[in-house]
């Protein structure tokens, strides 16, 4: 598989809703830097899956919707949009994601998504 392949593969995994399936997409000693609002930074796969049982509990239905894919070697960068359910509202952002692959896994991701738009569609902020 090519570093594109992985990346999509590990952006598609999220819509199953399972954190051991997309926690199964990283390195052992995967960096994770959210770069939004809400953002956090932190490094390996234990803790990556153990916060993905509160994210993707929160973030229903959620589905990353690849809009541009740029490769360069082992790195890959992809413009998407995140359509999921919070609560009682419906999300739709944008973010774009710097993907760096090492092997068949994703070693880290660095994510810069929009919290502006999220916050104004659950009804918080203008």
């Amino acid at each position: 598989m090519t570093p594109r392949d992985i990346a999509l593969n590990y952006l598609k995994s999220f819509s199953s809703g399972d954190p051991d399936i997309v926690a199964s997409h990283v390195t052992k000693d995967f960096e994770n830097n959210q770069m939004g609002v809400f953002g956090m930074c932190f490094k390996g796969r234990d803790l990556y899956r153990e916060k993905l049982i509160g994210f993707l509990s929160s973030f229903r239905n959620i589905e990353y919707i690849p809009e541009d894919v740029i490769v360069d070697g082992d790195r890959v960068v992809i413009a998407y949009r995140m359509a999921t359910e919070n609560n009682l509202h419906s999300v739709d952002i944008r973010g774009v994601m710097i993907i760096t692959i090492s092997g068949d896994r994703v070693s880290v991701r660095s994510d810069y998504w929009d919290g502006l738009s999220y916050l104004k569609q659950v009804g918080i902020g203008l």
